[in-house]
């Protein structure tokens, strides 16, 4: 009597679990049709549970899945095993209105009586979604002030009274996105300390860019109409480069916000060695405009082994730590890169003799923002290293680093390759 009771119990504690859950649960025979529906499902798709038993599953897909669902139903049927949907594709759900929202599924399978029957786990994205998608709009608009800073013109001081406003209103917005976003992801808990740091960051590294192109754009205006084309071409540049020291700034922030949020993906491509090369290549000859007087940049490589790598990433942590090292070294100074490419590894390493990182403050090198105390002159946000470590993460990789106050600094990032079949 007592085994009766506690089966019983059982029987209702399960039933309590699988009506109550909060994430909508769908069971299936062999055949696709519906056996089981909780209350989160009938509340997601609409239609109570004694409607919805026995009809098809497909009934809660939008008609333009339904035929494709059918086989891979049948595929699932005939080699079953847990399986997470949605990564990689977006999935939708058909309420009994007609209305189509966003889904996650994830799928588990057993067996009673020799039948099997399938699971599926729902959940609504549907605020997830429209999240993201503001976050996407609110990139776009901070990359489109970025390119029209790119292009300021003979009006730019009055140009730059507006940019500087919209820009203002644009980290605004983004502090703000940022805040909702991580209240729904709970991808940041510390993002008051982070929110405070970033608005002072940005405050005082563009404070230094702008004084530069008001200046500049100023004596450009005496010169305009004398005769001294060298001193204009001089107040050019700086417009130029301080304009690039602006965008590399925003770089790092959109960079670091899209790691933050998991929205920075790793996709290996197959690269010959000499295609590989090729790129690097092609990134040192696009960083010589960034170098400063007599400064010269020396590639050497080795090896000739195909690789897997996402060149997207290599190149960012390639232009970084090349950035850094222009940054951070003086005038006439030489800048040694060298690619090795090795069956089971590629390493990239960039040497300079820059300025050099003291003991004490190379333990902190990795951290969001920081800035060593010889740095704190020198343009910069103090998220490229961190950045670095980031995409390496997402390859598998790891850096290495040696440095001598006032002797130079050479980094080394590793990145394995998949064993040969």
């Amino acid at each position: 009597m007592a085994s009766v009771e506690h089966t019983q119990d059982e029987s209702q504690w399960f039933k309590a679990m699988f009506d109550y859950a909060t994430i909508g649960i769908i069971v299936t025979n062999e055949k696709g049709e519906i056996t089981n529906f909780n209350r989160q499902a009938e509340k997601y798709f609409g239609y109570s549970k004694e409607e919805i038993i026995h009809q098809p599953i497909e009934i809660l897909l939008p008609p333009g899945a339904r035929e494709k669902h059918i086989s891979y139903r049948q595929e699932f049927y005939h080699k079953p095993s847990p399986r997470n949907m949605g990564h990689g594709r977006d999935l939708y759900g058909q309420r009994k209105d007609g209305s189509v929202f966003p889904v996650e599924v994830s799928l588990s399978h057993y067996y009673i009586e020799n039948k099997i029957y399938v699971i599926a786990f729902v959940i609504d994205i549907t605020v997830r979604k429209k999240q993201e998608i503001t976050l996407v709009q609110q990139k776009e608009e901070l990359e489109r002030v970025t390119e029209e800073i790119k292009t300021l013109n003979a009006t730019l001081e009055k140009k730059i009274d507006d940019r500087t406003r919209m820009l203002r209103e644009t980290l605004s917005a983004l502090e703000q996105s940022k805040a909702e976003l991580s209240e729904a992801l709970k991808a940041e808990k510390d993002l008051g300390e982070l929110k405070s740091k970033f608005v002072s960051m940005a405050s005082h590294e563009f404070k230094t860019p702008l004084s530069t192109i008001l200046s500049s754009a100023y004596l450009l205006e005496q010169y305009n109409e004398s005769n001294e084309p060298a001193k204009r071409i001089k107040h050019i540049n700086r417009i130029k480069n301080a304009a690039n020291d602006m965008k590399m700034i925003l770089d790092d922030f959109l960079s670091l916000d899209k790691l933050d949020e998991g929205v920075v993906q790793c996709y290996p491509i197959h690269l010959t060695a000499k295609k590989c090369i090729e790129e690097i290549a092609d990134i040192i000859q696009d960083m010589q405009i960034n170098c400063k007087p007599g400064q010269i940049i020396e590639f050497t490589h080795e090896g000739n082994n195909d690789i897997y790598v996402d060149d997207r990433l290599l190149k960012n942590i390639c232009i970084n730590l090349i950035s850094n090292a222009i940054k951070f070294s003086q005038e006439n100074g030489i800048i040694k890169v060298h690619c090795r490419i090795q069956p089971h590894e590629l390493s990239v390493s960039v040497e300079d003799n820059g300025i050099g990182i003291s003991e004490e403050d190379q333990q902190h090198l990795f951290e969001r923002f920081f800035r060593a105390r010889n740095a704190v002159n020198i343009q910069g946000t103090g998220l490229g290293l961190h950045i670095i470590v980031k995409y390496l993460e997402l390859m598998n990789g790891r850096i290495t680093f040696s440095s001598k106050l006032d002797e130079g600094s050479t980094f080394t990032v590793f990145i394995p390759q998949l064993p040969s079949s």
